[in-house]
């Protein structure tokens, strides 16, 4: 049985101070299928995301199963299922891989007993004829079909379904209701659903009214018109504003005590039309033993690889990045190569040749400097985009089935993980392919390792500081914004170009992935006779290897710390 007892919830502050939801009593048993109904902005959704535990009451308790979900402990993962109205499915996955993936996140069982959960999941909700069809295909009703199959997985008691026939036909409308009710049905389990439809009332066991914030009736489907003195259930909405929500809440609780014995002795009754017994409220149940951290990880690591894999856009622009931003380094090679052969040239004999040859070495020296220099960065550079690229939506662009797995029980930690060991994979391809390539072209004149290494750390800081970006960003499009910036701001600010201002430089050169980059390649790893060169015409100084490792690691950590913090905060705070 949900109960619950005169909640309420307000937001802002002081005399701004609004209120969502105001002193809301209901009682639902076992069994029991009822739709939350009202005008919109009347706090339909708000009480839903209440009920779930996805936003918290401000004053009165919530009891399930006899226990106060405040104080003795909420909904676990299992108890409960919420079917949000929007798709929680990866676009590229087919109907029974989405099915699959939910009951493997959240379902810990021996092989052939996951298989049985999928299978009758799919039965539930009609999906086993298009078990094999793309997500992205699906009608509106097959999706809401899908997304209640995910959520069956795990066999919760208590079903909330935030405006699922929203959008759809008349036909596909009933066909979700009619699955609501069946539902409904089966194993004492309690179905809530918001809609602003009056349409199908006759299916629901009850009906709460809600009208700014206020219960304004809750009781069977039948009464309602008789309650409001109208003859249809499309005339409620505008009776109701014909008064105040304090009063329509005031004559409810007249009322209530009469219309709760009609609605118990319907439920009744109900139950012996099926040959049935009322189900008797649940005793408090052990809960069930979920899939532990690493198993989630490499179902999400899995579902991550599978979806790049049928994502035809995302490939082909990886692709081109590996391939193209290598060339393009490699097309500025050769400018790097002659001035390398005049510095290290032999010396004449007659001293008139060898005056005009250090001239001609000092000229040299600048044009290497400047060669070297520029190539270093633009490798650097490139490879700040690419880990841009990389990571700016990989969390914010599936915000809403990251928020709704965390609901049901995947772990963040699980979750963080699994994108941190992708990208790392991704970035070491990048990587690691930019150097062999132009290595072959122009060959690094120093130690080769300390180069890979600093290419590598560049991708990774600004792959890890975008992914921090991306669990935090409202949206994928202003996680793309804010990661472009970022990745704009890199070359004008390190340095290679001109001096920052010494009074700027301390505050902003921490934060500036290239520069650490691009200075602990040059001081780190170049010939003396080339890091001579480079130093002849460098304007920024350079800073000690140890150190560019050091800053260029913690900016790693930042990232991934930031992500985690992302992550762990719900949409709704």
């Amino acid at each position: 049985m949900l109960y619950a007892r005169n909640i309420c919830c307000e937001i802002g502050r002081g005399e701004e101070r609004v209120s969502l939801l105001d002193k809301v009593s209901f009682c639902v048993p076992q069994g029991h299928f009822m739709a939350i109904v009202g005008p919109s902005g009347c706090g339909k959704t708000t009480l839903l995301k209440a009920i779930a535990g996805i936003i918290r009451e401000t004053d009165g308790a919530f009891f399930w199963k006899g226990r106060n979900l405040a104080e003795d402990g909420d909904f676990e993962p299992e108890e409960i299922g919420y079917v949000p109205q929007f798709s929680v499915a990866c676009e590229e996955l087919t109907v029974d891989e989405s099915v699959e993936c939910a009951a493997r996140l959240r379902v810990k069982a021996p092989e052939d007993e996951i298989n049985a959960v999928i299978d009758r999941a799919l039965a539930e909700t009609g999906l086993e004829e298009i078990a094999d069809r793309r997500v992205k295909i699906l009608s509106g009703g097959q999706k809401r079909r899908l997304a209640l199959a995910m959520e069956l997985v795990s066999s919760p008691k208590l079903l909330i379904c935030d405006e699922v026939t929203s959008g759809l036909d008349p036909s596909s409308e009933r066909e979700i209701v009619e699955l609501l009710y069946e539902l409904s049905r089966k194993d004492g389990r309690i179905v809530i659903s918001v809609t602003h439809s009056l349409a199908m009332m006759e299916l629901y066991d009850s009906v709460l009214v809600m009208n700014r914030g206020c219960v304004a009736y809750h009781g069977a489907p039948g009464a309602m018109c008789h309650y409001f003195g109208v003859e249809s259930f499309e005339e409620v909405y505008p009776r109701l504003a014909r008064r105040s929500a304090e009063e329509w809440h005031n004559s409810w609780v007249k009322r209530r005590s009469f219309y709760y014995e009609q609605l118990e002795a319907a439920h009744i009754e109900k139950y012996e039309r099926m040959g049935q017994s009322p189900p008797l409220p649940d005793e408090e149940e052990e809960a069930a033993e979920r899939p532990g951290f690493l198993r989630q990880f490499l179902v999400l690591l899995g579902r991550r690889f599978r979806v790049l894999a049928r994502d035809r856009g995302q490939l082909l622009l990886q692709a081109a990045m590996i391939i193209v931003f290598p060339v393009v380094v490699a097309l500025f090679a050769d400018k790097g190569n002659e001035q390398l052969q005049q510095l290290t040239q032999s010396r004449s004999a007659d001293l008139t040749e060898e005056v005009q040859q250090r001239q001609d070495v000092a000229a040299a020296r600048a044009k290497v400097g400047s060669a070297v220099s520029g190539l270093v960065m633009f490798e650097v550079i490139l490879l700040g985009l690419m880990g841009a690229n990389n990571a700016a939506r990989e969390i914010a662009g599936e915000r809403r089935i990251v928020e709704k797995e965390r609901f049901a029980g995947v772990s963040s930690g699980a979750y963080l993980a699994s994108k941190v060991v992708y990208l790392c994979l991704l970035l070491l391809v990048q990587s690691v392919w930019m150097y062999v390539f132009v290595q072959h072209f122009w060959p690094f004149r120093g130690d080769s390792a300390v180069h890979l290494r600093y290419l590598i750390l560049a991708n990774a800081a600004m792959t890890a500081v975008c992914l921090g970006i991306s669990a935090n960003a409202r949206t994928a499009d202003q996680a793309s914004l804010l990661s472009i910036y970022l990745v704009g701001f890199q070359l004008p600010l390190s340095g290679a170009i001109l001096a920052l201002p010494g009074a700027l430089e301390r505050f902003i050169q921490p934060f500036i992935s290239a520069y650490w980059a691009w200075s602990g390649s040059i001081q780190g790893g170049l010939d003396p006779e080339v890091l001579k060169a480079v130093n002849s015409i460098a304007a920024t100084a350079f800073s000690e290897p140890a150190l560019c490792t050091a800053v260029l690691c913690g900016h790693v950590a930042a990232g991934i710390a930031l992500a985690y913090a992302g992550l762990k905060r719900s949409q709704a705070d």
